[in-house]
């Protein structure tokens, strides 16, 4: 019974030791427990299967790279939560943040967040914040005034309530409440009264310097003082007489005003028709918004403006320094690769054949393309607008596009084979930015891409896909854009004239069908290449059975890949759906395509093609290819 008991001691020493030990190791790698509990809550409440695919595992270790997307880690402690344009909605509790005390950095910019603000009574850390363009409502809490080290807080465009907090840290350098429903005085901090108007439009009830309204305290409340005295006389309520009195000075002012206008017309003209009246007075009023036009322009002739915050900065003279390398003439503008002395490696598009737009709705539409930020999209760096002159900055990405990577060098010693991995990776980071852009534009009858195809997929040094050429549909001409954009070629814009988001599934599965077979789309085929009818090849090659000449031989031989490579042939046949109603949702071809394996463990690994259902292979697969080449050979 001792030596039990003496047993049962040394056990329970033993498991103590082993979890000092475990809770040393988790102290020293600076990684704590509850901090991935708490974004796994923070995920909970959102609707994001983008999120719900890649925060999975620890989201980071001691100094290495996070790895999780958006979050920013130092020591393994979670210093940063960046979820930007990603289109995610859903709820935040407000003590969400409660066991993250290392946060310095947090952004849900540009989503579709709703709820009251968080709590941040834990965070004093937080240097910025950017919770702008969401659904929050609410009131700004108040543990905000005790973030002594806050640098930004943004706020814009959502629908808080109540008062301003009296924010006065010194720190605090960046500060917009814009377009909400907020009321009250603002308080006469010294912090609060050094940001102009503009970080108050938009609150109508809002009262008190730097707007134009006085709040009039002592006014109202002796106004309802009097009209309370009035209700227990006998006489009329003196506010009605108020109201009465006002109207009627109005009605005088604007009487006024009327005689004194027509009074100055009539004075005018008699002035111009003796010549006695001055050159500059002839000017319309419109002459001051025409000359801030103009010196707006000014201003920006001759510089690049930059979109990315953290990017490199240079100036267009270095620009036009640097050394230059044709890349190609594009459907819309020669590219260029310029080589600055000092910086990194740009590609320069240079536009044509533009939508007649003026300097406010070019910029306008650039905002829009430079607030889609996804890891497999490519971003825009810089831009620069002159009446003669339209230009996009991008950086270069080192491997190339995927036409050239795909078709390019067969049959020669230099070719380098396109594996089916990574044909893989590139029909999954396509998806994936495919679904950041339709889930970020609201419109419906538009194709949030417009122009998917191989030659705009690239190829980073690190093999990274980066989809470009996004959203210029808003920029291009109709007549040009109805010729050579992708998203025109498709069966219901040929019959019908219509377009929607559908419309980039079928360009999508045309560039899976591209990927699988090795041979060019007729839609997307460069002047002089013979391209084929892909859904309709592939539909005949299945009926009259000679499915073998189907995939690529450079993927068809690798062992273990035919299962993956016929499950991403299906997607890609519904995806290609002649009716844009029978297409699935590009939110569920991610979903299907994340599930396609590179390779299937057993070597008697059974492929058939008769396992391809008739249901998609039917005549709606062939879209009307003799229109397509015919518009491809104009």
């Amino acid at each position: 019974m001792r030596s039990s008991n003496f047993f049962t001691f040394l056990l329970l020493m033993a498991l103590l030791v082993l979890h000092e030990r475990t809770t040393a190791e988790d102290d020293s790698s600076g990684f704590r427990g509850y901090e991935r509990d708490a974004l796994l809550d923070l995920k909970a409440g959102f609707n994001s299967s983008f999120l719900d695919r890649n925060w999975t595992g620890i989201m980071c270790y001691m100094n290495e790279a996070p790895y999780w997307h958006g979050i920013q880690c130092v020591n393994g402690r979670v210093t940063g939560i960046i979820l930007e344009s990603m289109g995610i909605s859903g709820e935040i509790k407000t003590n969400a943040l409660a066991n993250l005390t290392e946060l310095s950095l947090l952004s849900f910019k540009n989503n579709l967040v709703s709820g009251n603000l968080m709590e941040f009574a834990n965070n004093p850390k937080l240097r910025k914040i950017d919770l702008s363009d969401n659904k929050f409502q609410g009131q700004i809490p108040s543990s905000l005034l005790y973030l002594d080290s806050l640098e930004s807080l943004l706020l814009q465009e959502n629908k808080l309530t109540g008062p301003i907090p009296g924010f006065n840290q010194s720190s605090l350098k960046t500060f917009n409440v814009s377009q909400n429903n907020l009321s009250g005085a603002i308080p006469e901090t010294k912090t609060l009264q050094s940001f102009g108007l503009s970080s108050y439009l938009g609150n109508e009830k809002l009262c008190g310097p730097p707007t134009r309204s006085s709040c009039n305290t002592t006014i109202a409340s002796s106004q309802s003082e009097s009209e309370n005295l009035s209700s227990k006389g006998d006489g009329p309520p003196v506010g009605a007489i108020l109201v009465v009195v006002n109207v009627i000075v109005l009605v005088v002012i604007m009487f006024l005003l009327i005689i004194y206008y027509k009074k100055y017309k009539k004075l005018k003209a008699e002035m111009k028709a003796k010549n006695l009246l001055p050159k500059d007075e002839e000017h319309d009023s419109t002459i001051v918004d025409r000359t801030m036009e103009k010196r707006n322009r000014e201003i920006e002739m001759g510089k690049l403006i930059f979109v990315e915050n953290n990017g490199p900065r240079f100036e267009l003279d270095d620009l036009l320094k640097a050394s230059a390398e044709g890349l190609g003439h594009g459907n819309f503008g020669n590219c260029y690769k310029a080589m600055l002395e000092v910086g990194p490696v740009v590609v320069v598009k240079r536009l044509k054949d533009l939508k007649p737009l003026s300097s406010e709705e070019f910029m306008r539409q650039i905002r829009a393309i430079a607030d889609q930020k996804h890891p497999n999209l490519l971003p825009l760096l810089a831009y620069f607008y002159s009446k003669d002159e339209k230009l996009f900055l991008y950086r270069f990405a080192a491997h190339g596009n995927i036409y050239n990577r795909l078709h390019g060098g067969r049959g020669t010693r230099n070719r380098v084979p396109f594996r089916w991995s990574s044909r893989l990776a590139v029909a999954r980071g396509v998806a994936r930015a495919l679904e950041h852009l339709h889930l970020n534009t609201r419109s419906q009858t538009t194709a949030p891409h417009g122009n998917l195809k191989s030659s705009n997929v690239l190829l980073d040094e690190n093999d990274e896909v980066l989809v470009t050429d996004y959203g210029l549909s808003s920029l291009i001409a109709l007549p040009v854009a109805a010729q050579r954009m992708v998203s025109f070629k498709t069966p219901e814009y040929q019959s019908h004239k219509r377009m929607s988001k559908k419309s980039d599934v079928w360009s999508y599965g045309s560039l899976l069908l591209e990927l699988l077979t090795g041979r060019i789309p007729a839609h997307s085929a460069s002047p002089g290449t013979n391209g084929v009818d892909l859904s309709g090849w592939v539909h005949r090659a299945v009926r009259e059975e000679w499915t073998a000449e189907i995939f690529d031989p450079e993927i068809a031989v690798q062992r273990g890949a035919n299962q993956g490579m016929l499950r991403l042939m299906k997607i890609a046949m519904k995806c290609c759906e002649k009716s844009p109603e029978k297409r699935p949702e590009i939110s569920q071809v991610v979903a299907e395509v994340e599930e396609v394996k590179v390779a299937v463990d057993s070597e008697d690994e059974e492929f058939s093609y008769s396992s391809l259902d008739p249901s998609v292979t039917d005549e709606s697969l062939s879209a009307t290819a003799s229109a397509v080449i015919a518009d491809d050979r104009r």
